[in-house]
């Protein structure tokens, strides 16, 4: 009788397993109509075929089928391969395309090269893609931009970048950044990937750890249900307004009839000399 013994990896214990399988099963439910900008990171070349192959009995497929391919351009490069030969598959091929046919419906079908785009600039990171890498990928692309550190970063991408990552820097001398139970301990301990860059003889560590995701607030119904109930019995016990107009009330009202030539009179009659000033009166000794 033979006994097949299975090794679970050193380093993936229940819990890791358990969200490994989550992802998997999360990346096989995915459908075209269900697909995102942001879960299209998740899926690789064969996915993206799976999912038209499965879409082909669907009547709107190629009613939507600009719609996702819009969709799947966010995170692959895709091109029709319009010349059907095998010098000509072979080219897209040595590009690290993978090529299939689609079928959009009994009269029209194509053939469809695409290829996952790359991560290795910091300009290649967006907010769909920055949650789909890990932070060592990522200590690998800030690597890459010519050395210069956190601050060389554009603010934008900074932004990016924390939007889906814990970040922290310290700069150093060199024989300092080692320390026991310093920072950098405590931040290897805690999770981080770090990513020294020397500047004479000092380095600078960036430190960064994706973020967990927050979880949606749960609406409780019934409660809310309860509240618009107890917001009615209160709306009973409130005085009633009158809404009633009536013009009788309304004494602002001009009377023609009634304007007479003083009701027009803007000016006094008075006399002049009254209004006149006696310049014989000040001298120049007043004190104004």
């Amino acid at each position: 009788m033979i006994k097949y013994l299975f090794l679970q990896p050193n380093n993936m214990n229940d819990y890791d397993m358990k969200e490994e399988k989550g992802a998997i099963d999360e990346k096989k439910a995915l459908t075209l109509k269900t697909l995102t900008k942001s879960s299209v990171w998740d899926v690789q070349e064969n996915d993206i075929f799976r999912m038209f192959e499965a879409a082909e009995k669907e009547a709107d497929l190629k009613e939507n089928f600009r719609h996702y391919l819009d969709i799947i351009r966010s995170a692959f490069e895709m091109e029709e391969v319009k010349i059907d030969k095998p010098e000509v598959i072979k080219k897209y091929e040595a590009r690290g395309f993978k090529i299939a046919n689609i079928k959009l419906d009994e009269n029209t079908h194509m053939k469809l090269a695409i290829k996952k785009r790359p991560i290795m600039r910091v300009t290649d990171l967006t907010y769909e893609n920055i949650r789909h890498i890990s932070a060592a990928k990522l200590m690998e692309v800030i690597d890459r931009n010519f050395g210069g550190g956190w601050d060389s970063l554009s603010q934008s991408i900074q932004d990016i970048i924390e939007s889906g990552f814990d970040i922290s820097t310290t700069t150093l001398p060199q024989d300092r950044l080692h320390k026991p139970g310093g920072m950098y301990e405590k931040k290897v301990n805690d999770g981080f990937e770090v990513l020294e860059i020397a500047k004479g003889t000092w380095v600078e560590a960036i430190f960064a750890k994706l973020k967990p995701i927050a979880e949606k607030p749960k609406i409780k119904f019934d409660e809310d249900l309860d509240r618009q109930d107890d917001n009615e019995d209160d709306d009973e016990d409130l005085p009633e307004v009158d809404d009633s107009y009536d013009d009788e009330d309304e004494d602002d009202e001009f009377d023609e009839d009634q304007l007479t030539e003083e009701s027009y009179r803007t000016t006094f009659e008075t006399d002049p000399d009254d209004l006149s000033l006696d310049a014989a009166e000040v001298s120049d000794d007043d004190d104004y």
